[in-house]
């Protein structure tokens, strides 16, 4: 199953998970001194009835509300909890039974963070592996949707982002187009290497550059 399969048919579990809450009239309540869940208390909001709100519950609906906004990767999602006062416990808890079901699946998560990003930005493996390790990402999970990458399509990709980018730089001087354009592809985590080849190539094509 893809990564956007696998998305999708988390969202819909989670959908149906708030659906069948809702009419169920679940809401966290006063739980457990304790913040234990009882049985079946991964599935309940409420616990004995003495005023306490229940954590986990809370934790849940914390998580559910994140994941609503957008996929989130664990790391994410245990910054949010730990940002609302979440014991670390309970966080770890909740986080592994959404894994269970699918909700949280950071292999889904970075292969269709990647795919987009090439899309939509044409960032480069460096560039990827940058963003994905500040939403805490594991290096090996990085690494194994990184070297899917063919080397040959994202120098292909540095070739189309200079073709667009060299159309605001008519007439400039060819010095200047070629700092530009080189700290242009820097920033999209392109190495030295496939940056000058695919600059010099662009340049070399352009009429300006082709009299004497």
């Amino acid at each position: 199953m893809s990564a956007a399969d696998r998305l999708s048919a988390a969202r819909e579990a989670l959908a149906a998970a708030e659906a069948a809450a809702s009419a169920s009239g679940l809401r966290p309540q006063a739980g457990r001194a304790d913040g234990a869940p009882g049985a079946g208390g991964a599935a309940r909001g409420s616990g004995g009835g003495d005023g306490e709100p229940d954590p986990h519950s809370i934790a849940r609906k914390i998580v559910l509300r994140q994941l609503a906004m957008g996929p989130r990767t664990r790391r994410q999602l245990e910054d949010k909890l730990r940002d609302r006062g979440t014991d670390p416990q309970v966080a770890a808890r909740v986080l592994d039974r959404m894994a269970e079901v699918g909700l949280v699946d950071d292999e889904a998560y970075v292969e269709m963070y990647v795919r987009s990003k090439q899309e939509t930005k044409g960032l480069a493996s460096s560039a990827l592996r940058h963003e994905l390790r500040t939403k805490g990402v594991a290096d090996d999970v990085i690494d194994a949707a990184l070297e899917e990458i063919d080397p040959e399509r994202e120098k292909e990709q540095a070739r189309e982002l200079v073709a667009r980018r060299i159309r605001t730089m008519r007439g400039l001087d060819r010095e200047v187009q070629n700092r530009r354009l080189a700290g242009f592809l820097a920033r999209k985590g392109y190495g030295s290497g496939v940056a000058y080849q695919v600059i010099r190539e662009a340049l070399d094509g352009l009429p300006e550059h082709g009299r004497d």
